[in-house]
């Protein structure tokens, strides 16, 4: 193919924040690029873990991006036949073996579903998460990419390359590094870098950690930008502020952001409640829903403003005049992104324990990595 017809860039998304951020991206180089040489990206929506619902339709009415594209990557349960080479023998050498078989089936497994998009046209790939389906494709076709972190300094709580490969992990990575099996975040022959927010937060050095802030994207925003960017995550603009205004003067808000975690949708439902009684009195309450959590918070919580939508939290930081006083979460590492809130607890994991079984979210300190306890 010809430099002329060679695509710019293309964002694959898994989750409505990696859409926010490639948004981020996007209007940077929007703004950085002279007009005449400018050439809008495109954003892939893979829909292996996240209903976008009409997210792509609005995308294309805000024209942030030259094309939106569906991807259809599939679970590895959709091809029982790999399942053979997942199986633990017990022996290193045999696990190995049948993990270099499993890296490269899948990949060609998933290749009838990646069809619709020529990724080798691109110039720049950016992958959001690509420890899913994609990140194998890439690696088995010898096409470049660079990685991005799944959410705001993520790795601090769950860094995923090394909780699934902390046994013999050097020997690992050096296989993935030759492209014989493969390991995301930065570990994967074809992945030229990993963007962090900061690389600090991360417990686990990886040499192509590639740190990029994103309060400055935020920071520099154009106000026909922010505009843009409320546009293609908000259905309804005015409704939401509407909701986000205090129903008589002095009101204060105490917001809890919700997770999908505990997996238990009643252990959830509980853990809301008890939030709600021990650290939101005396404030009306607002419920935000994380986008993967589909609770029904009006019914469990009628006195509560619950926040209409699926959208990344950061959004609100482009409504004027919105001030909470009080947010809480659990793990939710978008609440210290949100500029609008006074007051910032975030509980921890270990907040779960009554609810669950430990073992099931110490991710981190079961591979012997303790950042997230501090």
């Amino acid at each position: 193919m010809g430099r002329a017809e060679t695509k710019s860039r293309i964002y694959v998304c898994h989750t409505f924040y990696h859409v926010y951020v490639s948004i981020l991206k996007e209007m940077k180089l929007e703004r950085e690029t002279p007009r005449d040489a400018y050439r809008r990206g495109d954003i892939a929506l893979s829909g292996i873990s996240t209903d976008f619902e009409r997210l792509g339709e609005r995308l294309e009415r805000a024209g942030i991006f030259h094309a939106v594209f569906a991807l259809d990557e599939k679970r590895e349960e959709c091809f029982p036949q790999l399942a053979r080479y997942r199986r633990d023998y017990g022996n290193l050498l045999r696990n190995m073996v049948n993990r270099m078989i499993f890296t490269k089936k899948l990949a060609r497994c998933e290749a009838p579903y990646m069809r619709n998009i020529d990724f080798k046209a691109y110039e720049d790939i950016y992958v959001f998460c690509d420890s899913d389906p994609i990140g194998y494709y890439l690696n088995e076709r010898h096409i470049y990419y660079h990685a991005v972190e799944d959410g705001l300094d993520c790795l601090k709580n769950l860094d995923d390359a090394y909780v699934a490969n902390h046994s013999h992990f050097r020997l690992k990575t050096w296989f993935s590094l030759h492209n014989l099996i493969f390991i995301m975040n930065g570990w994967g022959k074809y992945c030229l870098d990993m963007e962090v927010n900061d690389i600090s937060k991360v417990p686990t050095p990886c040499p192509r950690l590639k740190e990029e802030p994103r309060k400055p994207l935020e920071r520099d925003l154009t106000p026909e930008q922010k505009k843009r960017m409320i546009q293609a995550f908000i259905e309804d603009a005015d409704r939401l502020t509407a909701q986000l205004r205090p129903s008589y003067a002095g009101e204060e808000f105490a917001c809890f952001l919700t997770e999908p975690h505990p997996v238990d949708e009643e252990a959830r439902k509980r853990v809301c409640l008890d939030v709600i009684a021990q650290y939101c009195k005396g404030y009306r309450v607002m419920i935000k829903p994380h986008p993967r959590d589909l609770i029904d918070y009006e019914a469990l919580c009628p006195g509560a403003v619950v926040l209409k939508g699926r959208f990344p939290v950061e959004v609100l930081n482009f409504f004027e005049g919105l001030h909470i006083k009080r947010a809480v979460s659990i793990l939710t590492t978008a609440m210290n992104n949100m500029d609008f809130v006074e007051e910032k607890l975030n509980l921890g994991a270990s907040f779960w324990d009554k609810y669950e079984d430990p073992e099931k979210h110490a991710y981190n300190r079961k591979a012997g990595l303790q950042l997230a306890d501090r």
